[in-house]
């Protein structure tokens, strides 16, 4: 059963050469229930809202088995909020989903699927050294991506609450065939 792994948030804005000179993407696991609000997880920073945050864009989830792939391509541990991730979940294809798809996790956070992450040069620059070049090409052919989604109804979850996905619209695109446009 599909279970979420951790909910994360900012660690801390951290100094970026790109256009707006920092970057939220060093997200670390926050302890206990984390309330999720339309725009996002509490205690949570976008600082380019042009290409992330904002409604469609509130939370953003990654596959535990992706990001074990990575790590075995990377020889190295990717800690749940490595990928720029507010949610890590395990036992979903996260990229199989299909847009429009509604999640519930816990009792009560109802999210919707919009659209898969499209990495970026920050995201590169994150994963730095020898591996940040050609990052983009290599993530963005691997298929391993995750996806953004909308908050449908708001409300508090933690590590290890259920993840079920609720309603499936079996003609939508997936995650992964929106990204390539199939």
């Amino acid at each position: 059963m599909p279970r979420l792994i951790a909910v994360c948030a900012v660690h801390q804005l951290r100094p970026d050469a790109g256009s707006n000179g920092v970057t939220a993407i060093d997200k670390r696991p926050v302890e206990g229930p984390a309330a999720v609000g339309r725009y996002g997880v509490r205690g949570d920073v976008q600082a380019n809202r042009t290409h992330h945050g904002g409604l469609d864009k509130a939370v953003y989830a990654y596959a535990a088995e992706d990001a074990a792939f990575w790590e075995r391509q990377l020889g190295r541990e990717l800690a749940p909020g490595w990928f720029g991730e507010n949610l890590r979940v395990e036992g979903l294809d996260v990229n199989a989903a299909r847009v429009g798809e509604i999640w519930r996790i816990g009792d009560r956070l109802e999210l919707e699927v919009t659209m898969p992450r499209t990495p970026c040069a920050t995201f590169a620059r994150w994963v730095g050294g020898s591996d940040g070049r050609g990052w983009v090409k290599r993530f963005s052919d691997e298929g391993r991506l995750g996806a953004y989604l909308r908050v449908r109804r708001t409300g508090s979850v933690a590590a290890g609450d259920v993840l079920d996905v609720i309603e499936r619209p079996e003609d939508a695109p997936t995650v992964l065939e929106v990204y390539r446009g199939v």
